[in-house]
C-alpha cells in the first residue's frame, strides 16, 4: 500500500497543538497572568472582548507595558473588541480555544456557562462562585464541560511557591510529621491566614482598582474571594492528590466578617473615581465599610481548620502581602511565617510536637535532612532556638500559567482536580450562609 504525503500534509504533521487566548471583560490584574512573558504553544494573537471603559484600558496599558520595556519584551498582538454585544459576539466568533476570565465576580457564573456551552476552555481567576446561587450554577458548568470535553479550573498560584510545596512534602513525612491532628475549634491543626492591602503601586503609580472590587454584591465577599486560595492550599497541602466529598467531607462551624475603614480621599487614589452610588450602602458619614476581612472555622475529614484573610489599606514600607501556615501533626509542627523576624519572606519552621523528646526530633531531622537533600540540592535545617528553619535549597520552579498550558495542550487535569474545586466552593459559599458580622 503507497501512501503519498504532500508538503501541506508535511506541514501540517509538523505543527503543535497551541492554545488561542481570548481575554473576556478583564477587570482585574489576573487577567495578564498568561501574558507576563511569552510561553510556548500559546499564540502570540490575543482576541479581547469587553466593554468599553477603564477595567479593559487597565488591561491594556499592562500589555502594552510589558510589550515594550526593555528587558524581555513580551510580543502579544491584541484584537479587541468593544462593542456592547461583546459576549455574544467572542461566542459567535470563536477566534481561540481558551477564555481567561478574570473580571467582575457578580458576572462570573454567566460568563462561564456560556464559554463552556460554546465548546472553549476556561481559565477563570478565583472566585469560581461567591454565592450559593453560582455554586449551584457552578456545578452545572462541569457537567457541561465535561460532556463538552473542555476544562474548566481556576489556576492556584500559591501552589508553586517552594515554601508550600516543602511544607506539603514535609507533612506527607510520617517519619517526621507523623498524622495530623484532629484539633478543636480553639486550637485548629491546621490554619491558612492572609493579609492584603488595597493600595499597591505599579512602578511610582498607585495600581488601580476598579470601583465594585469594593462592592460585596460583585466582588464578593471576603470569605469567598481571597479566601479560596486558603481553603484551596488546606486541601492541597494536608491532603495531597487525595479527591474530596463535599458533603461527606466538610463541615462549616462558623465564619464571620469584619470592615476595613476607607476615608474618601484613600478610595479615589486607589479607584480614581468617587464614590459610585451602589456603594452608598456601605457608607456612614463618608466612610466606606469594605467588608473584605473574615473568617471560616470548619472541619475537613475530621480535622479543625481555620482560614482568615485580612485586608488593610497600605502596605507598609519594604513590605507587602502577606502569608501564614499551620499544619499540626502528632510528632511535628510546620508553621509558615512571613514576618518582620522573617524580612517579609515566607520562611519555613519546624518544632518538636508537644511530647516528642528533643534527642529522638533531632535524630529525625537529620534523616529528613539527608533525604531532601537528594531531591533540593543545599537544602538545609538550621536549629534556632526550639526550632528548625527550613533552607529550600536549589528547585526547579514552575507557575499556575505553565501548568495551565500543559492542562490544555493535553486535555487533561488530575482526577482530584474537579471534586477538589467543588469541595473548595461548597466551603467558601456554604460560609456565607449563616455570616456573622463584628
Amino acid at each position: 500500500m503507497l501512501f503519498i504525503l504532500t508538503c501541506s500534509t508535511l506541514i501540517v504533521l509538523a505543527q503543535k497543538p497551541s492554545i488561542k487566548l481570548i481575554i473576556l471583560d478583564p477587570g482585574h490584574g489576573h487577567a495578564t497572568y498568561m501574558q507576563g512573558r511569552m510561553y510556548e504553544g500559546i499564540d502570540p494573537e490575543v482576541h479581547v472582548y469587553a466593554p468599553a471603559g477603564p477595567d479593559v484600558e487597565t488591561y491594556l496599558n499592562s500589555i502594552n507595558r510589558g510589550n515594550n520595556r526593555t528587558s524581555n519584551p513580551t510580543k502579544w498582538k491584541i484584537v479587541l473588541y468593544t462593542g456592547t454585544d461583546y459576549l455574544e459576539k467572542m461566542l459567535t466568533e470563536k477566534k481561540g480555544n481558551a477564555v481567561i476570565i478574570s473580571g467582575n465576580n457578580s458576572k462570573k457564573a454567566n460568563y462561564i456557562r456560556r464559554s463552556i456551552e460554546a465548546g472553549l476552555h476556561i481559565l477563570a481567576d478565583k472566585p469560581l462562585a461567591v454565592t450559593a446561587q453560582d455554586f449551584e450554577k457552578l456545578i452545572e458548568s462541569f457537567k457541561i464541560a465535561a460532556k463538552k470535553n473542555v476544562l474548566l479550573f481556576d489556576p492556584m498560584d500559591l501552589r508553586y511557591d517552594i515554601s508550600n510545596i516543602l511544607q506539603r512534602e514535609l507533612a506527607a513525612s510520617q517519619e517526621l510529621f507523623g498524622t495530623l491532628t484532629k484539633g478543636s475549634v480553639d486550637d485548629p491543626s491546621l490554619i491558612q491566614a492572609n493579609l492584603h492591602h488595597f493600595l499597591k503601586f505599579s512602578g511610582t503609580e498607585p495600581a488601580r482598582r476598579p470601583a465594585w472590587f469594593f462592592d460585596i454584591e460583585q466582588q464578593g465577599h471576603g470569605i469567598t474571594d481571597v479566601s479560596t486560595h486558603l481553603v484551596d492550599m488546606t486541601q492541597w497541602a494536608a491532603f495531597p492528590e487525595q479527591t474530596l466529598n463535599a458533603t461527606k467531607d466538610i463541615r462549616i462551624l462558623n465564619s464571620k466578617e469584619w470592615p476595613t475603614e476607607l476615608t474618601p480621599s484613600e478610595f479615589k487614589l486607589v479607584t480614581r473615581v468617587n464614590y459610585p452610588d451602589y456603594l452608598n450602602k456601605y457608607l456612614k458619614d463618608s466612610i466606606l465599610s469594605v467588608y473584605a476581612n473574615g473568617e471560616i472555622n470548619y472541619t475537613i475529614k475530621g480535622v479543625h481548620s481555620k482560614v482568615s484573610v485580612l485586608w488593610k489599606y497600605k502596605e507598609p514600607s519594604g513590605s507587602g502581602d502577606t502569608h501564614y501556615a499551620l499544619m499540626r501533626g502528632t510528632k511535628a509542627v510546620l508553621e509558615l511565617r512571613q514576618g518582620i523576624a522573617e524580612q517579609h519572606k515566607a520562611t519555613l519552621y519546624i518544632r518538636a510536637a508537644e511530647g516528642i523528646p528533643v534527642v529522638d526530633f533531632d535524630k529525625t531531622i537529620d534523616q529528613i535532612k539527608l533525604k531532601f537533600q537528594q531531591k533540593y540540592p543545599g537544602f538545609d535545617l538550621i536549629k534556632k532556638e526550639n526550632e528548625y528553619v527550613v533552607k529550600p535549597g536549589t528547585f526547579k520552579s514552575t507557575n499556575a500559567a505553565e501548568i495551565a498550558i500543559s492542562y490544555i495542550l493535553n486535555n487533561k487535569m488530575p482526577a482530584w482536580e474537579v471534586p477538589n474545586m467543588i469541595t473548595k466552593y461548597y466551603t467558601t459559599t456554604g460560609a456565607i450562609r449563616n455570616i456573622k458580622r463584628d
